[in-house]
């Protein structure tokens, strides 16, 4: 593996230092051999995206060759780093190619029948909501995912999909299990209902309210909102509009209020994370959307750190400490000045090779 120099401002800390990367880590020693890949950069921690499902498809699950082909796009966009959010299929191949990023698998989406996206979820009554928690949670590598609230037909409204009792054993199992819990919801009530009883992270998160809000931040609990998923909005409810129209105005009146309800969740001290909700609906390769939708919450360091080194931290992955590995994005511009630079890294380092956009393998040792 070739020895690499590299020069320029370093983030978060702003620290401007010459660092190497030997053998796949990081090191401040001084390398002689090395070749300089980066002069007067701006260099920080991989991206990571923290809504992300590489395998998945508009019916489900794809196939190996499409799932490759979404890896490689999130990787290229300096995506190192990806909290998949529910996949249909066994990813852990993904996991043993080193060309691809790191994963972190939730397993498969838990749902009730007929009440989400047909094909992706295990479909359970409320009496199998903790067996399917146990199911995917061996499944998974830390993290599961359970869908809180979808459209009821009888109501022709958001609503949830759980009692919160059954809701609540269900989160406290996993905790018993060792692991965490992140979980779709658009509406007020199902929010509400999962603050209460502990979850982990919410996704999404449109219905949050300021009673909400303040049990979040006490109970420190994350939000992923993956705003630009939430884009959406207004064409899911025009595609409801016949059959369920206050769905319909629901959805425009969640749109209508995302950035306040987000900002309100970060001026109360909520560590909120970003994610693109790749896969099924949503093209791969939009983290820098992402982040540039959350430095008008919050500023750029705070957009930038939601993609990168907080979510790290949050997700227990290195950073670009002495030692650790060599996963980096590496720009010619200051993305903390213009964060739309994020769109397109100039270089991306994973494993400690440089990647070479589009090719597969471009990282096996």
């Amino acid at each position: 593996m070739e020895t690499l120099h590299l020069h320029g401002t370093w983030l978060p800390s702003g620290e401007v230092a010459d660092r190497w990367i030997v053998d796949g880590v990081i090191t401040d020693e001084p390398q002689s051999d090395a070749t300089t890949i980066a002069s007067d950069a701006y260099l920080m921690p991989g991206l990571v995206d923290a809504h992300c499902h590489i395998g998945l498809g508009p019916d489900g699950a794809v196939d190996r060759d499409e799932a490759v082909r979404q890896a490689i796009t999130d990787r290229d966009s300096g995506v190192l780093l990806v909290r998949d959010a529910g996949i249909p299929a066994d990813t852990r191949w993904v996991q043993e190619r080193t060309d691809l990023p790191r994963t972190i698998r939730c397993g498969r989406h838990i749902a009730r029948a007929k009440r989400y996206i047909r094909n992706y979820a295990e479909e359970v009554e409320p009496t199998d909501l903790v067996g399917a928690v146990e199911r995917q949670a061996a499944d998974s590598d830390g993290w599961i995912k359970i869908v809180a609230d979808w459209i009821d037909r009888g109501s022709g409204d958001l609503a949830p999909l759980w009692p919160r009792e059954i809701l609540g054993s269900a989160i406290d199992r996993a905790h018993e299990l060792g692991v965490r819990v992140a979980a779709h919801v658009f509406g007020e009530e199902a929010v509400a209902d999962l603050v209460e009883v502990g979850v982990d992270c919410v996704e999404h998160g449109t219905g949050l309210t300021d009673e909400v809000i303040a049990q979040m931040a006490d109970k420190a609990i994350a939000l992923d909102p993956t705003l630009v998923q939430i884009e959406n909005f207004p064409i899911f409810a025009e595609q409801g509009e016949d059959k369920f129209p206050t769905y319909a105005k629901h959805m425009r009146d969640l749109f209508a209020r995302r950035f306040e309800t987000v900002g309100k969740a970060h001026d109360a001290g909520i560590a909120i994370y970003a994610g693109s909700d790749a896969g099924g609906l949503r093209p791969h390769g939009t983290i820098a959307e992402e982040i540039a939708l959350l430095s008008r919450v919050g500023g750029a360091d705070f957009a930038l750190g939601a993609a990168s080194w907080r979510a790290r931290d949050w997700l227990g992955a290195a950073g670009l400490a002495e030692g650790d590995p060599a996963d980096l994005v590496i720009f010619d511009a200051d993305p903390r000045a213009d964060v739309t630079v994020t769109a397109s890294p100039d270089r991306v380092v994973l494993r400690g090779r440089v990647v070479t956009p589009g090719q597969a393998g471009s990282a096996t040792p």
